[in-house]
């Protein structure tokens, strides 16, 4: 089952999923800013992408630029703040068994399929 931490207020989202389903895919859409995931999944999800959790960081966030922009934390510390913050996870990340990629563009979603 292909799956998409996806929000739907986001247009580079709604691209991602829109390309799936063009595909005649329909994935489990986590809608992670309601079910964000555990650190644990986080880290999972990370090492399918083999990134690193300031690969996925939203740096022009608010949240980021007012409390962590120029300080130094570890991969697990990131991985605990940006579950803390979900709005700092950059969307869309596609699912697909033990691979996973961000889909920023949409079409990077293809190495996935």
């Amino acid at each position: 089952m292909i799956q998409i931490l996806h929000n739907p207020r986001c247009g580079k989202s709604r691209a991602g999923l829109k390309f799936l389903q063009e595909r005649g895919i329909e994935p489990e859409i986590i809608k992670y800013l309601d079910e964000t995931p555990s650190a644990e999944e986080f880290k999972s999800i990370l090492k399918k992408m083999n990134a690193k959790p300031t690969d996925v960081l939203r740096k022009n966030e608010s949240i980021f630029k007012e409390n962590y922009k120029g300080k130094e934390f570890s991969e697990d510390e990131w991985i605990e703040i940006m579950v803390s913050n979900p709005k700092l996870i950059e969307r869309p990340i596609v699912i697909n068994g033990d691979k996973a990629v961000l889909g920023r563009p949409a079409e990077d979603i293809e190495k996935v399929l």
